[in-house]
């Protein structure tokens, strides 16, 4: 093997996300290659046997004593032995091929951790952990495949092409100089991710690549593509094997295969989980999964034209070397390909092809706002214990006193409390003529479940819904170990704009478009202002049709943060008000509530004010909205109380509509 330098052009092929056209470009950099001299022929080892692969990396990492919060590339540097041992073992059990512990090794996905900077060396150092256990085990025809995953962020947040690109080009020149012997793209869930790192890779190195991607239950991939389509846009690409992993267990996967089978002549991979995990003592374990069983299986991954078959989450040696015993002797055949070989091509059904002007909603407080009307709103959290009907009291409360709309808060206590979705649905079933506004925060519910609560009250009739990114009640030592955070708000406005264009996170379609009316909030006290300029503007751009401030004291904050921002006429701004109740309440919003600012001069006012404090707080607010409001910047008002109650906000209102 030698490496070298030289300049040149790379020219790629990637689809673009309506997969309805291909799109090239052309990329000229210097770069360092991977030239081949000699050394194992994969392609042809993979079309005339069957080679098998190693089984979890991170399974046996955890099993180790690895935190589940710890990057796990980090261990090539910090614990080289450990990691050297796990490929030990597995090449004991009878592995041909292992992979190197790089998977999740790109900027993006170390960014994170803090180990953006360290992707080419934690890369490199993988290769070399796997060619020193290969070494020491004295398995000179053993394999070492470089491991890349998807390198978009699990967070789910958006990247350009070009920043995608970068993080490939890398890690594979990382893997490349650490010297594996092929490159193995695993877990993809996006169709034109994984073409674009494949077209990355062949302009980087010649090295063989193995291409596989995940499938769900639904037998489609994360991003809706089905295994035709994978097939058919695979095997024009020059890989040497394609193939799936993880998600799906030995039989889910073993259907999957069947179909791609039928629409390519390529070898195939196939590594399964072990089977479904469940949650013991705060970790995921693999208890159900029998080694034996999990090699029948295999066997039938070869019968179906597998070439390279192991194990993924949950296998582990035992797995791998009952694998090594089931397919000894065995022989690829080639799987038989479609004489039709269509090209990709979009299926829609009638109720797809639904537009999302019949799925958009009409919204009262939208149509008030044009014709120039105040909107009124008031916040209302979620009641303690089973005081549902506290809530449907107090909300004809706020009507009756003038509000037009009612903002179910988020839960903000670790004393039990009913859902937000729950109190809106019975709200809006109670009282007639009362909008909800229903808000929705991202740290405690997980991508799916958001999905499936916004789509379960959407049925009932709520239409509105604020997004917020949300903090746990504080709770013990860890405040903070109760966050899911796998999206945040702007993700969260994001997924509502898909359902409302008739797909999912995941660019799947779901039918008729959903109407929901998005808002989001903007802070004119950010520590950060910059930042929040450019949040509220993306915001903005992600499709929120309504804005909303926390309490605010500060009208010059506002007005600066408005002139920033600028938001379109047809996207209304409501105040967030909530009377300061004396110099205490004053000084802790200012000093302990993240990101909100009381001026000196009314912290001064309160201070004087004494026993009339909550009337001084009163007198403070209106005058704020009245002079907010006469600035034509302002469509509406929230008002909230610090205590929750509803009689203090009810007497509030009336001096604000008249």
């Amino acid at each position: 093997m030698a490496l070298g330098s030289q300049e040149v052009t790379i020219v790629c092929g990637f689809h673009t996300d309506d997969r309805s056209r291909v799109c090239y470009y052309a990329v000229r950099m210097r770069t360092t290659l991977r030239l081949r001299s000699g050394g194992p022929d994969v392609a042809a080892r993979l079309a005339s046997g069957v080679l098998v692969c190693d089984g979890a990396m991170g399974t046996l990492l955890y099993a180790g004593g690895a935190s589940l919060d710890r990057s796990l590339p980090e261990l090539n540097v910090s614990r080289a032995e450990r990691v050297r041992a796990v490929h030990r073992a597995y090449i004991a059990a009878g592995a041909d091929v292992i992979e190197t512990n790089t998977f999740g090794a790109s900027r993006l996905r170390l960014a994170r951790y803090g180990l953006a900077g360290q992707a080419v060396e934690l890369n490199r150092a993988g290769a070399r952990l796997a060619r020193e256990a290969r070494d020491e085990a004295g398995a000179v025809d053993v394999l070492v495949a470089g491991s890349i995953s998807p390198a978009t962020p699990a967070s789910g947040h958006r990247v350009s092409a070009r920043e995608l690109r970068d993080a490939f080009r890398e890690q594979i020149e990382g893997l490349a100089e650490g010297g594996v012997d092929l490159l193995l793209f695993e877990t993809f869930g996006n169709l034109t991710e994984l073409v674009e790192a494949i077209g990355v890779a062949q302009g980087l190195s010649d090295l063989p690549i193995v291409a596989q991607m995940t499938f769900v239950e639904d037998g489609r991939t994360l991003g809706g593509d089905s295994p035709e389509e994978v097939a058919t846009t695979l095997s024009d690409l020059g890989v040497v094997a394609l193939g799936a992993n993880c998600t799906l267990g030995p039989q889910g996967l073993l259907d999957i295969l069947a179909e791609l089978a039928r629409w390519t002549r390529l070898p195939l991979a196939a590594q399964p989980n072990a089977g479904p995990p469940t949650l013991a003592d705060g970790r995921f374990q693999y208890t159900s999964s029998d080694p034996a069983y999990f090699g029948r299986q295999a066997r039938r991954f070869v019968e179906l034209g597998a070439t390279l078959v192991g194990g993924c989450c949950g296998t582990s040696p035992p797995h791998i070397e009952a694998v090594a015993a089931a397919v000894r002797g065995m022989r690829r055949s080639p799987p038989g390909r479609s004489s039709a070989h269509p090209r990709l091509a979009v299926v829609t059904t009638g109720e797809q092809e639904v537009s999302a002007k019949e799925g958009s909603a009409e919204s009262p407080l939208l149509h008030s706002v044009a014709r120039g009307e105040l909107v009124v709103a008031c916040e209302l959290p979620p009641p303690h214990g089973a005081e549902t009907q506290r809530a449907v009291a107090d909300a004809q409360l706020l009507k009756d006193a003038g509000c037009h709309a009612l903002v179910i808060g988020p839960v903000g206590s670790t004393r039990v409390q009913a859902s937000p979705a729950s109190i809106a649905l019975l709200v809006q079933q109670r009282v007639p003529e009362m909008e909800v506004i229903l808000t929705a925060t991202t740290w405690e519910k997980s991508l799916m479940v958001l999905q499936a609560d916004l789509l379960g009250t959407y049925a009932f009739g709520i239409r509105h819904v604020l997004c917020r990114t949300g903090t746990p009640p504080l709770h013990g030592d860890y405040p903070n170990a109760a966050g899911v955070w796998e999206i945040d708000s702007l993700g969260l406005i994001d997924v509502l704009r898909g359902l409302n264009e008739g797909r999912d996170y995941n660019g799947i379609p779901v039918g008729r478009p959903t109407g929901f009316v998005i808002g989001a909030r903007i802070n004119p006290a950010a520590t950060d202002f910059p930042h929040e300029v450019l949040t509220a503007r993306r915001k903005l751009a992600g499709g929120a049709n309504f804005l909303v401030t926390p309490p605010v004291y500060d009208l010059e904050a506002l007005l600066r943060l408005l002139e920033e921002v600028n938001p379109p006429s047809n996207v209304p701004v409501l105040l967030g008000l909530m009377p300061l109740q004396d110099i205490r309440h004053a000084e802790y919003l200012h000093n302990e509530v993240p990101d909100m600012a009381v001026p000196k001069s009314v912290l001064e006012r309160m201070c004087r004010a004494g026993e009339a404090a909550p009337s001084v707080g009163r007198e403070l607010a209106i005058d704020l909205f009245r002079a907010a409001r006469a600035t034509g910047r302002i469509h509406g008002v929230l008002v909230s109380s610090a205590s929750g109650n509803a009689q203090e906000v009810a007497k509030l209102l009336p001096t604000l509509v008249q």
